[in-house]
């Protein structure tokens, strides 16, 4: 890839997604994109995994690995305390340059595997829903699944703040773990009826390389992935990890269309199964998303099944929900996701789109 693309990308980064959203990521970012040394240790990453959350998470293990650094004081995640200011950038630059070995050698030999927790009060009402039409109990298959997090979205609490109701209250009442998300109303949308429970049979996680929480590595390089001035995302991480590693789910190490049919043998037939997949899609070609929901619906026509999708659009709604260019994002704005539900009969789908949502899970609009 080259550098002016690697630019490119870190310059759309900074003005799109981490705009008013991250003032420390908004920051590196622009000024990487102008510094042809510190973007180039991108180009260690295969051209589909260079994107700009894989240096700063890359930066964000190396300032880990040196908890006394001045530089620390710039990422609350670690106890910092300083905004942006004039001396941030220079500091950043000098800290990857001198460890640009190191830098590289992360980003060569990782991804972007951010485990967003939030993300699972988004997935909540259309597994429930999924989970309404099979009338049982469900089986779980997120694929894309990094440590599996999102497949405990039972057993944490949710609270939906609305204006027509106030605050939804569901899930557990004894749960570790609770996660607030605003719940807008789109026009001719009705409220969503979200059961307070969820009733869950059994887990499976497919990933290439899916993450054990219990290697102390692994762990460091997911809380890496996460921006380091939201420190909020990182204690609802940390909390997570520590609920998931008390009951862990099966996994299976393999690709998202070859694999597909093997993890969901783990899941017995008799078990309705809902498949997941949360900002996954995007990194897969046109071609590769074709053939995973291909893969899907092959798989339908043997077992009920129900695909719950959280990922932008044209990465998965296009291909079961066809000319809805108003789920697109509008020209220079950030990419919303759609939350998608899809069922097959007789080999022909039935898809909703359930929500606009949130990257992180803060908010959704619901749209039915």
């Amino acid at each position: 890839m080259s550098i002016e693309e690697i630019k490119r990308r870190l310059r759309r980064f900074a003005e799109v997604e981490a705009a008013g959203v991250s003032p420390l990521y908004e920051h590196l970012a622009t000024r990487a994109s102008e510094d042809d040394e510190v973007a180039g240790l991108l180009a260690a990453a295969p051209a589909d995994c260079a994107v700009p959350t894989l240096l700063l998470a890359a930066a964000h293990r190396a300032v880990q690995a040196e908890p006394f650094h001045e530089l620390v004081n710039y990422y609350p995640s670690m106890g910092g305390s300083y905004g942006v200011d004039a001396g941030t950038w220079p500091l950043f630059r000098q800290f990857v340059v001198d460890r640009a070995e190191k830098i590289r050698a992360l980003i060569a030999t990782h991804t972007t595997q951010t485990n967003e927790v939030r993300r699972a009060a988004l997935l909540y009402p259309a597994v429930a829903l999924a989970a309404k039409q099979a009338g049982a109990a469900v089986g779980l298959l997120e694929v894309g699944c990094s440590a599996g997090l999102l497949l405990n979205l039972d057993r944490y609490g949710y609270r939906y703040q609305t204006e027509q109701s106030g605050q939804i209250v569901v899930g557990p009442t004894k749960t570790p773990l609770g996660l607030h998300c605003a719940l807008e109303l789109g026009p001719e949308a009705a409220l969503p009826s979200i059961p307070k429970k969820l009733a869950v049979a059994e887990r499976v996680g497919l990933d290439q390389t899916p993450v054990d929480l219990a290697d102390e590595d692994a762990a460091a390089w997911l809380e890496a992935c996460i921006w380091a001035d939201q420190p909020e995302r990182q204690r609802l991480f940390s909390t997570a990890a520590a609920l998931q590693r008390k009951s862990q789910p099966q996994f299976v190490r393999g690709d998202a269309v070859g694999d597909l049919a093997a993890a969901a043998a783990l899941i017995p037939t008799g078990t309705p199964l809902v498949v997941i997949t949360s900002h996954v899609l995007s990194y897969l070609s046109d071609a590769r998303r074709a053939e995973f929901v291909a893969a899907l619906a092959d798989l339908a026509g043997t077992r009920p099944l129900w695909w719950v999708s959280d990922d932008d659009y044209g990465s998965a709604q296009r291909y079961v929900l066809p000319d809805r260019d108003d789920l697109a994002p509008a020209v220079g704005q950030s990419t919303p996701g759609t939350l998608g539900l899809t069922r097959w009969d007789n080999g022909v789908p039935t898809s909703a789109a359930l929500a606009r949502t949130a990257a992180h899970g803060e908010r959704m609009v619901w749209l039915v």
